[in-house]
């Protein structure tokens, strides 16, 4: 498996652009000019060798969930086992269910232990990793269908609040889903926990055995999916507003029992026009009408 050499670019907006294979970061620093450059620089230096180190251990990564991260000799794979490893008592996941996530925080870390920032976000294909100084604030939209691309909400993060990772999962991004969820946004205290979270709550939106739902094994979409032959969504036909409320409803239990657990602050659930919320203080703004239902807790 080989991929083109790294690429970095700076966009016209002023942003670090990185791109190699499969990954593909948007970067921001907040901080004086010459910081700002030397944050640019560390990510540069870092991502030189995130792709090669994440093949060299792949196979593993590939696997079950088994270890907290120890086994790994790259910093990626072990926060990728580091945050998958607490949701693998109920459900089956691998490493590979936060490498997006673990791959923006890792880029993080270099640019926050290179330069002085007074803020900084790494956007991984729409897993961010952030560093706010005491302070600052990090204001996202929220994208309740990717197939619509269109503002639906927003929300804002403070740097008193435990928020330092924003993650979507769904059946209409990058990555393979077991449940009919059109997106899951997980806020937690890091992107790769985020997106750990995100996967599995996105998974559990779901209505197991409904006609609607059209299903394949993983490994016939993609002979490398760490699924293997469990099978994913591929269609979704006609639900009612009934069912698309007891598919979310699913989901929000799985979410309230993450953040019971302390491994996620908050979590926003979408399917077919609905939006369930998880942490009812959460301070969602939306855009549009929808319905909105807060979780009790």
């Amino acid at each position: 498996m080989s991929w083109a050499s790294p690429q970095s670019a700076i966009l016209s907006d002023g942003r670090l652009h990185l791109q190699q294979g499969p990954i593909d970061l948007i970067i921001e620093a907040v901080a004086d000019q010459d910081q700002r450059a030397l944050a640019f620089v560390a990510a540069q230096r870092r991502f030189l060798m995130v792709l090669t180190e994440l093949v060299e251990e792949l196979t593993a990564l590939r696997q079950p969930v088994t270890t907290t991260g120890e086994a790994f000799r790259g910093k990626i794979a072990r926060r990728m086992a580091q945050a998958t490893w607490p949701l693998a008592d109920r459900h089956f996941i691998t490493p590979m269910a936060a490498v997006a996530g673990a791959v923006a925080d890792d880029i993080l870390y270099a640019m926050t232990h290179g330069a002085q920032l007074e803020k900084a976000y790494v956007n991984n294909g729409g897993d961010i990793a952030l560093y706010l100084a005491p302070g600052q604030s990090f204001t996202t939209g929220l994208v309740a269908d990717p197939r619509r691309p269109q503002l639906d909400g927003r929300f804002t993060v403070n740097a008193g609040e435990p928020v330092r990772g924003i993650a979507t999962s769904g059946r209409h991004g990058r990555s393979l889903s077991l449940g009919i969820a059109d997106s899951v946004t997980v806020l937690a205290s890091s992107a790769a926990a985020a997106d750990a979270a995100a996967t599995m709550i996105a998974n559990a939106v779901d209505l197991p055995g409904h006609a609607a739902i059209e299903r394949q094994a993983a490994c016939e979409l993609d002979p490398d999916s760490d699924l293997g032959a469990r099978e994913v969504t591929v269609e979704l036909g006609f639900l009612n507003p009934q069912e698309v409320s007891h598919a979310l409803a699913n989901g929000l239990a799985e979410a309230q029992r993450l953040r019971d657990a302390r491994l996620i602050h908050a979590a926003v659930l979408t399917l077919e026009n609905q939006i369930e919320v998880c942490n009812k203080a959460f301070p969602l703004i939306l855009e549009t009408p929808k319905t909105e239902r807060a979780a009790h807790a």
